[in-house]
């Protein structure tokens, strides 16, 4: 048995959910998938998936080989490269996503000096707020604000961002600084939908809790609801990194900051795959290098 191949077999099952699309992603026919798979439980005397006639997931004993397979999958990929493609200037189509704020305070910026650098490289950016598939949309590299729950990609965190509430300080002097999350059920909230539409979460010693809010003004988008919120309209809750220009400008201040929730990573993900491109490697380092320090 080539153990190598084998693994390979086992994480494009893995990734792919069925058999039959492991061996077209695989060049392979669907047979020879089957003996693999067979000859690499065999060999570790487990049962890596459970298989009937509709559905395959795996074991709990493959859950924890798939972590250790992609490892030495990326093991041996790494040491090939360091051979054939240690000199290769990166070049081809890379496609980029990330949220469409963030995206364009952060994201295209770094893109832009990327393709400076490397200037064979063609960059297609998709600024988007709902979750993109990587995988099903073609995308090869994504910007998420979350914790990853998907075990076919791979996250590399560049930082965290905090969830803070803010609002003018024309604002506080009228109405006062809350002390305490409660005293916002009776304030003017500048919502966004559907992210801050509904109670905002706190966390306090005693653990996570939810104040409802209300307030005349909805938004579909964080911007506009914080230029609202500069204005003088109210409270608004947003991501760190939408409001610390106008924070520095002092047209917002922070409150409540005794109860903010945990941070969220910021991350730059990418598919699991056997052989990652040049250009993909490249990216991921330079945003590495470009998120190192920067306060979000």
């Amino acid at each position: 048995m080539d153990r190598l191949k084998a693994m390979q077999t086992f994480v494009q099952i893995a990734d792919q959910g069925s058999l039959t699309r492991a061996a077209d992603a695989l060049g392979s026919s669907l047979p020879a998938v089957v003996r693999s798979l067979a000859s690499l439980e065999a060999h570790l005397g487990v049962r890596l998936f459970h298989r009937t006639t509709r559905r395959i997931s795996l074991t709990a004993e493959g859950r924890s080989y798939l972590q250790s397979a992609r490892e030495v999958l990326a093991a041996a990929d790494a040491a090939d490269r360091s051979l054939t493609q240690g000199a290769a200037e990166p070049s081809g189509q890379l496609t980029v996503t990330a949220p469409v704020l963030f995206g364009h305070m952060y994201v295209a910026p770094a893109i832009v000096r990327f393709l400076q650098r490397y200037d064979k490289v063609r960059c297609s950016v998709l600024l988007h707020d709902r979750p993109v598939n990587l995988l099903e949309e073609g995308v090869d590299v994504g910007i998420r604000i979350s914790a990853l729950d998907d075990s076919s990609l791979v996250a590399q965190q560049l930082g965290s961002i905090r969830s803070v509430v803010v609002a003018s300080p024309a604002y506080l002097r009228e109405h006062g600084r809350p002390k305490h999350p409660r005293e916002l059920a009776d304030a003017n909230c500048i919502r966004v939908n559907p992210i801050s539409a509904g109670p905002w979460r706190f966390r306090d010693p005693r653990g996570a809790f939810s104040v409802p809010t209300t307030g005349n003004l909805v938004f579909n988008h964080g911007a506009p609801a914080v230029e609202a919120c500069a204005a003088g309209m109210g409270f608004g809750k947003f991501f760190s990194y939408q409001v610390l220009p106008h924070v520095a400008q002092q047209r917002l201040a922070i409150v409540l900051e005794d109860f903010e929730p945990p941070p969220r990573p910021v991350s730059v993900i990418y598919p699991h795959a056997r052989l990652v491109p040049g250009r993909t490697r490249a990216f991921i380092e330079w945003m590495k290098s470009e998120f190192a320090g920067i306060a979000l």
